[in-house]
């Protein structure tokens, strides 16, 4: 939207909002932000100062009763941000006690394809250093990217399946083609049937979770849709 600058609000503005939210009886705060332990940085290394100034003035803001919840749903925390003294900030300034990684392949193939700026070692590290701190990691992984092949899945299914046995959670996405993204006239790469079942066993021993079953069916609509011709008027 913003051709990929950084744009943050200030701690004073933001303070302000939460105060009269506070003011009209609301008592939780959530943050939306596709990477939260960005906020105040200039550029790719987190400024954790800013975002712990960020957290203590929302805290004090929304009294002690309220609810601060940060770096869950909808505002990820990048793998190759998490580090000691980041957790230890989250874990005393926010409610929350899981956080949501962007993990979305456990191919470094394509995660250097699609300039994720990490790699599998970041993912696995950031979970390990999550459970260490007391945080449950759910992890974003995303299937059927245009260009993945059925080794990459079997990584990404590896991975998950690793990352489960530390204390993960796994959140399953299925590539869909949307509009304005680099990817929308792109068909996604058919998920085989082992994939899915390995998925959904994860999801019945409450250890994954996800809309990927309804994002396969959603993505063959939009490839329908624009490859149908076009009535002319």
């Amino acid at each position: 939207m913003f051709k990929a600058r950084f744009r943050h609000r200030s701690v004073a503005n933001v303070r302000a909002h939460v105060d009269e939210m506070a003011k009209a009886g609301m008592r939780y705060v959530r943050f939306l932000t596709p990477t939260s332990l960005s906020y105040g940085a200039t550029g790719t290394e987190p400024d954790l100062d800013a975002v712990e100034a960020l957290l203590a003035s929302v805290r004090e803001g929304i009294g002690p009763e309220g609810k601060v919840y940060f770096g869950t749903f909808p505002s990820e925390v990048r793998p190759e941000h998490v580090s000691p003294r980041a957790l230890a900030i989250l874990a005393r300034w926010v409610d929350n006690r899981s956080l949501v990684i962007g993990g979305q392949s456990g191919s470094d193939r394509v995660l250097t394809a699609t300039r994720r700026g990490h790699g599998v070692a970041e993912v696995e590290r950031a979970v390990r250093l999550c459970v260490e701190a007391g945080f449950r990691p759910d992890v974003d992984f995303l299937l059927g990217l245009p260009g993945e092949s059925r080794e990459d899945r079997e990584a990404s299914m590896k991975l998950a399946e690793e990352l489960v046995a530390m204390g993960a959670r796994i959140h399953s996405h299925a590539f869909m083609p949307l509009p304005g993204t680099p990817l929308r006239d792109d068909a996604p790469e058919a998920i085989e049937p082992e994939t899915m079942l390995r998925m959904a066993r994860l999801e019945s021993q409450g250890r994954a979770y996800g809309q990927w079953r309804k994002q396969l069916v959603t993505a063959q609509d939009l490839v329908r849709l624009r490859r149908a011709p076009r009535p002319v008027s």
